[in-house]
């Protein structure tokens, strides 16, 4: 193999390396915005439940949930 085509056999390599890594690293990307989405989404449902349940109180208290 001659310097030219060990220069593009490694500049080959290191490009599909790159792409691997570029493909990794969106794989953490997409997985950490699926968790985000899930933990805001948990978070929305306790405060819900969390306000609902301060409206019922409320509710009881006035007596207005017969």
């Amino acid at each position: 193999m001659n310097q030219s085509q060990n220069t593009s056999f490694q500049a080959g390599q290191a490009k599909g390396q790159a792409e691997e890594k570029t493909s990794q690293l969106m794989d953490k990307a997409r997985d950490t915005a699926q968790s985000a989405k899930e933990s805001c989404q948990e978070a929305g449902q306790q405060v819900q439940a969390k306000a609902q349940g301060a409206a019922d109180s409320i509710k009881d208290t006035l007596g207005m949930n017969k």
